[in-house]
């Protein structure tokens, strides 16, 4: 019990650091411009047509989509530019206690940080609309209008008439929401891995790729850049959808019945599998990291 009231002490010193950070709050203020700018296009066509919207299908909208979710994920990277968290304090946490539990605590941190952030980019697109919405738990006349008629397709919002048969919009919300979360965390902590195992260069190189990666396999790319005919398009897109972390974060690419596609639970497995080997990585680089506190006074 003592070891783990160390490793939560040093993530609250994390967050203490938070208090009147520029970097802190200018990511915060870039999160909220990006949920207004993205989010938008939905409260628009609302608006448009005369129409209400539930409160949390902004959100539903507007991260259902792949892209939104690599952009929310490379903003996240800003949050923890100073990985792998070096501070004035550090030195007198590892006197008093192990590498061990001081990763640990930083692996706490980051996933509460990282709640967090998604936390205030569902409040976000909340606001945005709440003049526009309702609480009850039922798709809006605007949700029925962006499935059923194509509009959401025509304005690339992606309101899938599946979504809406087969689910409500606070368990959409919680699916999306954790997905998110998954993607976020495994991209977080390859970050930190390769930070411990070769510096902050590397560790920013790592998101580079990851997220590249996850763009380039994705099933619009795959169309744009082959055009393939209907039946390899399908076979592309099951692929894609297995090999790609950023489609395991995807609501809409998910198999909810009638295809190949992974099941969500598969997707949470896996993200949860990986997030596991990340943590056991973290362990074993910090024990060979050099630890440099030039400057950390400042």
């Amino acid at each position: 019990m003592i070891k783990v009231r160390q490793a939560f002490s040093v993530a609250a010193y994390n967050f203490r650091q938070w208090h009147r950070n520029p970097r802190i709050i200018v990511t915060f203020a870039l999160v909220f411009i990006m949920c207004f700018l993205l989010s938008d296009k939905a409260v628009r066509f609302a608006v448009e047509h005369n129409t209400t919207m539930q409160i949390m299908e902004a959100f539903i909208w507007t991260f259902g989509d792949s892209n939104s979710i690599l952009l929310s994920s490379l903003l996240l990277v800003m949050l923890f530019a100073d990985m792998p968290f070096l501070s004035p304090g550090t030195p007198f946490y590892l006197i008093r206690t192990t590498r061990k539990v001081w990763i640990t605590g930083q692996m706490i941190y980051t996933v509460a940080a990282t709640g967090i952030y998604l936390l205030f980019i569902l409040f976000s697109t909340a606001l945005v609309c709440e003049r526009q919405s309702f609480l009850a738990n039922m798709w809006s006349p605007t949700a029925a209008i962006l499935g059923y008629s194509g509009a959401g397709e025509q304005i690339a919002l992606p309101a899938m008439v599946k979504t809406l048969e087969m689910t409500y919009p606070y368990r959409c919300t919680a699916t999306i929401f954790l997905l998110m979360l998954g993607y976020a965390l495994t991209m977080v902590f390859i970050m930190l891995v390769f930070n411990l195992r070769f510096g902050q260069a590397a560790g920013v190189i790592s998101v580079f790729v990851f997220s590249v990666y996850g763009f380039l396999l994705s099933p619009t790319t795959i169309d744009t850049i082959f055009d393939l005919p209907p039946e390899l398009f399908y076979k592309a897109n099951v692929a894609v959808g297995w090999l790609s972390p950023l489609n395991h974060a995807t609501y809409h690419m998910h198999n909810f019945g009638y295809d190949l596609l992974p099941e969500l639970w598969e997707s949470f497995a896996i993200f949860g599998v990986i997030i596991a080997v990340g943590y056991i990585s973290a362990l074993r680089a910090v024990k060979s990291y050099n630890f440099n506190f030039r400057g950390t006074e400042n």
